[in-house]
């Protein structure tokens, strides 16, 4: 069984679908990628997924059972995490208290949640007593993976993890990607650096005006002229 599927998924903001059909599926120990060009309803399926948009035809399913249109606060317990492209950390909190934010609904499990994180990303213990709003644009964006993880989320969604980052900390956004996927968590990400995340990714997911045009291995992917021609720069 898939640990998220969409099958046929139309929806968009009120009764403008901006996704027309999308399908997708993915198990519990695969890394997957959405990409393809602006507009082409990448964010829309993540959003989709978790609740902050209306899905008006089709269904989402979490581990077999229908999660279309449930609130995103009904989805983090049961399971998903989620980290949004821009503003997903608070700035005047130290990264510490970022993280604990995270574990709401666990809070008995804090001190051990907070040593994996500082696990999966090491600059964090160093830094936890500072303000997040201090830190780096990579070390931000571990700041909100973090938080996420803290609820021990079974599907980590991850939209545009290495936007705005440097070729260094894009590189070591998708290490730790690999890394908190190896460690047990499904994770769905969207991507405008196309060619390196289809390098890690199990499954990847080629969207064009809101519906699949490719969908195959990350390798497969990177190794199709069509895909390379249409959606990676040739």
């Amino acid at each position: 069984m898939p640990l998220i599927e969409a099958r046929d998924v139309f929806g968009g903001y009120g009764s403008m679908n901006i996704l027309n059909g999308v399908n997708m599926s993915l198990d519990a120990d695969e890394v997957g990628v959405i990409v393809g060009p602006n507009g082409a309803g990448k964010s829309t399926l993540l959003k989709a997924i978790f609740g902050l948009l209306h899905v008006n035809q089709g269904d989402i399913l979490l581990h077999g059972t229908p999660i279309q249109n449930l609130a995103p606060n009904q989805l983090v317990e049961r399971g998903m995490g989620f980290v949004p492209q821009e503003k997903n950390v608070f700035p005047s909190l130290t990264v510490q208290e970022n993280l604990e934010m995270g574990a709401f609904l666990k809070p008995q499990n804090v001190k051990r949640m907070l040593d994996q994180v500082y696990e999966f990303f090491p600059p964090l213990r160093e830094k936890r007593h500072q303000p997040a709003g201090e830190l780096s644009g990579g070390q931000r964006q571990m700041v909100a993976m973090g938080r996420a993880l803290m609820a021990e989320p079974s599907l980590l969604l991850l939209d545009e993890p290495t936007a705005g980052l440097s070729p260094l900390y894009m590189n070591e956004i998708f290490d730790r990607v690999k890394h908190i996927n190896e460690a047990g968590v499904g994770i769905l990400m969207v991507e405008q650096n196309a060619k390196q995340a289809l390098a890690i990714a199990d499954k990847g997911f080629v969207l064009a005006a809101g519906q699949n045009r490719f969908t195959d291995t990350g390798a497969a992917l990177l190794a199709d002229p069509d895909v390379a021609k249409s959606f990676l720069g040739g």
